[in-house]
Parts: C-alpha cells; sequence; structure tokens
C-alpha cells in the first residue's frame, strides 16, 4: 500500500496569476497577469481535459484501432499492471521473473554490462541508473558494489573516438575469460531491430565479444542478450541466423512505443542488472495510473502538469520548457523527457522545445537568461526533499576569510532547498512562471512514479493539442537520407572500382 510520504507532490500556484483582490496592485502583478495561467481560463478547461482523460483510459483498450488512429501505442499505460499480475499468476514463467532470473544470473557472471541502444531503448534505463545507483558506481570496487556489474552505454551515436575509447578499456581489463571480473556481456536493445547506430556498434562489438570468449563459445549466447519488437524484425532474424531461440530473445510489445518502453523488458532488464527492485519500480507506476484514471483534477498530477504546460505553451506563448532538475543524478531523467516530449509533441510545426537545465549548477549560466531573457518559458523544477546520505555540514573554520563561518552550521541540503526558494521567489517577482514537482526522495517507487506520470501527461497534452503523441515520422526522415546518401557513396566506389580494374597495367620501364 502507498505511504502519504512516498508520493510525489505537484505544486503550480507560481504559474497562477493573482487577480486584483489578492494583493495590492503593483507593476510585477500586471505582468503576472499577462504571463501567468489564469485560474479563470484553467477552470474553463476543465470540460475538455476530462474530455481527453475519458479519451487517453479508453484508447488504452483498444487492440486493433482503425487506421485513423494509427500508430496508438497505449500499450504502456496498464504495462505495470500487466507484468506483476503476470508474475503472481505464473510465477517463473512470468516475464517478470524472466528478466530477474538472467539479470541475477548476469551479475553472478560478468563484472561489466555495456547496455546497446539509442532513444527510449537507453534514455530511461540511464535515467533509472544516475538516479539510483552511485553517482560513481563504474569506479567502486567490486565487493562495493554487491555483484552489481559496471554499466556502459553505448549504440547511441556514431561517435568513433567515444566507441575506440571503451574497446580499449575492455582490451586492457577483460583479457581472462575465465575470470568472472574480467567478464563483460552486452543487452542489445532496438524495437525496430534496424536502428544503424545500434546495428553498427553490435556488429563491432560482437567481433570483440568473439575474440575474447571464442566465435564458437557457448558464453556468446549467455552474455549478447537481445531485445526487440514482435514480428518480422531484422534484429530478430539476425539472432535467429547465429542460433538463438525465440525463449532467448526478450520481446518489447507491439503496442508500446520506444519512448514509452521503459516498463517494458527494454528499461527493466538493465533496471534489473543494475540490482534494482523492478517490482518497486512498477509499483510506483501503477500508483500514478492509478491516481490518473480514478482521482479528480485537484488530486490528479498528471492532469495538472499537462493543463498547466499545455495552457502555458498554447496560449502564453511559451515554447520552450525548462525542466529544471535540483539534483545531478536527476540530469538523466531530464535527457530522457526532452526525447519523450520532442518526439511526442513536436509535429506539424507545433509543440514545446524541452531545454534541461541541473540546478544550481546552471544558475550561472542560463539562470540569467531565464531571470532577465526573453519571456517564452515556463520552468519546471524537479525537487528531491530527502538525501540517501547524511546531510554535509559546512562546519566552523578558523579562516573565514569565504565569509563562510556564519552559516557553518548550515548542510548541503538546506544550502540547496534556500537556492530552490530563492530562484523561485526571484522568478515570482519578475513573472516567470514556475511548477515544483517534489520527489521524496530518490527510489525506485518514485522514480516509477515519476515517469509513468510524465508519459501519461504528454499524451494528455497531446490530445489536447489535438495531435497523435505516438510515432515520430520526422525522425525517420533523417534515416531515409542517411541510407541513400551511404547507399549513393556505395554504387559510387563500385564504379570507381570497376574503372580503376578496367584501366591497362602500365608496362615496367
Amino acid at each position: 500500500m502507498q505511504l502519504q510520504d512516498e508520493a510525489i507532490s505537484f505544486n503550480y500556484q507560481n504559474a497562477i496569476a493573482p487577480t486584483r483582490a489578492d494583493e495590492e496592485w503593483k507593476p510585477n502583478v500586471e505582468l503576472q497577469m499577462q504571463h501567468f495561467v489564469s485560474s479563470t481560463r484553467l477552470k474553463a478547461l476543465m470540460p475538455q481535459l476530462m474530455q481527453v482523460k475519458t479519451q487517453v483510459a479508453t484508447e488504452r483498450e483498444l487492440v486493433d484501432p482503425p487506421p485513423s488512429m494509427r500508430p496508438l501505442d497505449a500499450g504502456f499505460i496498464d504495462l505495470p499492471d500487466k507484468l506483476l499480475v503476470d508474475q503472481r499468476r505464473n510465477k517463473e514463467r512470468s516475464d517478470l521473473s524472466r528478466i530477474q532470473n538472467v539479470a541475477s544470473r548476469l551479475r553472478g557472471e560478468v563484472d561489466r554490462v555495456v547496455i546497446l541502444g539509442i532513444g527510449g531503448s537507453y534514455l530511461g534505463a540511464k535515467a533509472l541508473f544516475d538516479a539510483v545507483r552511485s553517482s560513481f558506481h563504474n569506479e567502486l570496487p567490486y565487493e562495493s558494489r554487491m555483484t552489481i556489474p559496471r554499466i556502459y552505454f553505448e549504440g547511441n551515436n556514431f561517435d568513433n573516438d567515444a566507441m575506440q575509447d571503451m574497446l580499449e578499456l575492455f582490451q586492457a581489463t577483460c583479457v581472462n575469460p575465465d575470470d568472472t571480473r574480467e567478464r563483460w556481456a552486452t543487452i542489445l536493445i532496438s524495437k525496430s531491430g534496424a536502428t544503424m547506430e545500434t546495428s553498427a556498434a553490435f556488429r563491432i562489438l560482437r567481433k570483440e565479444v568473439a575474440e575474447l570468449y571464442g566465435p564458437k563459445s557457448e558464453m556468446l549466447h549467455k552474455l549478447i542478450i537481445p531485445v526487440c519488437g514482435v514480428g518480422d524484425n531484422p534484429l530478430r532474424s539476425l539472432m535467429h541466423a547465429s542460433g538463438y531461440i525465440d525463449d532467448e530473445i526478450f520481446t518489447i510489445p507491439d503496442r508500446v512505443g520506444g519512448r514509452f518502453s521503459v516498463f517494458s523488458v527494454a528499461g527493466l532488464l538493465p533496471a534489473a542488472v543494475m540490482g534494482m527492485d523492478v517490482k518497486a519500480l512498477l509499483l510506483g507506476a501503477l500508483s500514478m495510473t492509478k491516481q490518473f484514471l480514478e482521482e479528480p483534477f485537484e488530486r490528479n498530477i498528471v492532469l495538472q502538469w499537462a493543463a498547466i504546460n499545455y495552457l502555458a505553451q498554447e496560449e502564453l506563448n511559451k515554447p520552450l520548457r525548462v525542466m529544471a532538475v535540483w539534483s545531478k543524478k536527476l540530469e538523466a531523467l531530464s535527457m530522457w523527457y526532452d526525447q519523450l516530449l520532442a518526439e511526442s509533441l513536436g509535429k506539424q510545426g507545433r509543440g514545446p522545445t524541452p531545454i534541461t537545465s541541473v540546478m544550481t549548477r546552471d544558475l550561472h549560466s542560463r539562470g540569467q537568461q531565464h531571470q532577465d531573457g526573453r519571456r517564452d518559458k515556463i520552468i519546471n523544477n524537479v525537487f528531491v526533499k530527502t538525501t540517501k546520505s547524511a546531510p554535509l555540514a559546512i562546519g566552523m573554520s578558523d579562516r573565514n576569510e569565504d565569509g563562510l563561518n556564519e552559516y557553518s552550521r548550515k548542510t548541503m541540503p538546506v544550502l540547496m532547498e534556500a537556492a530552490h526558494k530563492g530562484a523561485n521567489e526571484a522568478y515570482l517577482e519578475v513573472a516567470r512562471p514556475t511548477t515544483d514537482l517534489v520527489l521524496p526522495q530518490l527510489s525506485e517507487y518514485t522514480m516509477g512514479q515519476v515517469m509513468q506520470m510524465l508519459m501519461l501527461a504528454t499524451v494528455v497534452e497531446g490530445r489536447l493539442m489535438g495531435l497523435n503523441p505516438y510515432g515520430q515520422p520526422g525522425v525517420e526522415a533523417y534515416k531515409r537520407k542517411m541510407r541513400s546518401i551511404l547507399r549513393s557513396q556505395q554504387s559510387m566506389n563500385t564504379q570507381n572500382t570497376a574503372v580503376e580494374r578496367s584501366q591497362p597495367v602500365p608496362s615496367a620501364g
């Protein structure tokens, strides 16, 4: 059962315009009336918002939608519940148990795991890794990591030097395949099975892993874990040709899009390898779905987030959406949201532009623009209430040239909270709208809540805009162009080779 202190909360009062009766009339109040969401307008949105809520709830039940509604990747909504119910009913034969068993085996057999994927095939796992595990997890000694392997993310770029750096690391540290601490494994994630960045990286890594374990070693099947979509899939065909059977290939459900797949095997298998409580993650997501489906607007964070951000973008001319995370451990979460928002709503010449800011770091760079620049932004703060470790105090010093002795009893969390409140007050004074999403702590349960909330809210906002939040036709355009360029280059190389071969060889002398 969810406890009150485990629930995330959302405060949007600093984005709501005052009324003349609220306080003495001042110039900044006039600005707030222009740039904050009107409570009257928010109230007027309620019928449309409730209609969209019903629409989204209904869409999740459509297994075979009409062509006009496709793509409809609403399967993510009920996925946490289905996985948990499946495990209760089918025990070891369930998908979740299979994920946990493979993850447990990997933790016992290797000390490094490379997660190959791009977009939704890695961003969710990266967000979970950064939030829940130590910031220096890979640097910790083997014993301190409690059998949890070092985690690396690749296959998300064509960056030659970055790939070579990782290969050199493995070549220098992984030379004895009989030593568990020198073994590494790969989780290969591609729903389409044809993503060029991931496929190219896998071909390079497959050569490396064959050299370490031997091209015909039985270890290859155990330490290369493929994850792909259903049906006719290039990655699935490749693995079949390599001797894999379907039971050795994990499948992302058909109605779960890549950027909505964090609670499928694409996110859960890496999370389980990282030693996370994946059931707590799913329970957090399930609690948010339940809140979305059952609670009124006043207690429904999904609807609140969607409504405030929708009105700021569509009616207040604020196309820039800043996610200001007040913890470096949440930067990857914000990058995950960047993709979710951009691919879902950046269509037909519309949609907000996501921006990630890490506080207080970026108060010393973007803070100037947020405070004093163009009025084209809404700032959504994400704040963690309780730290994992004991608060660190500044302390007293016999040298006080830095002037910190007066704050000697203050701790880092106290300073962070003061900076957060100070920034909000400064923004409020100059009519810059902000909201606060508060996490009680960084845990699997709270991350489950936050990520499900953001996915649901993005779908709701898309429906409010009259857009299909699923699919990403703009992304496919660059892929087509890239492949066309590569084929043209190959054709030209072939022609040049043929011409060279046809030239007579000059005689010696």
